[in-house]
């Protein structure tokens, strides 16, 4: 059985400070979390998942 190769994967490696930029720029000026993944082009849920990750590390 052969494989189609339907697209290109998006994936992105993010390093640890452009995560807490990202974080850390929800609530500034009023910038919801929509808006920070808008402009940043991530999913709302990754943004949370950073939040969780960094809770999760005590920082």
């Amino acid at each position: 059985m052969r494989g189609e190769i339907l697209g290109v994967e998006r994936r992105r490696l993010w390093r640890d400070e452009d995560k807490l930029e990202i974080v850390t720029s929800v609530g500034i000026g009023g910038a919801t979390v929509t808006q920070v993944a808008q402009r940043h082009e991530v999913t709302r849920q990754q943004i949370y998942k950073w939040r969780h990750e960094r809770k999760k590390k005590g920082l």
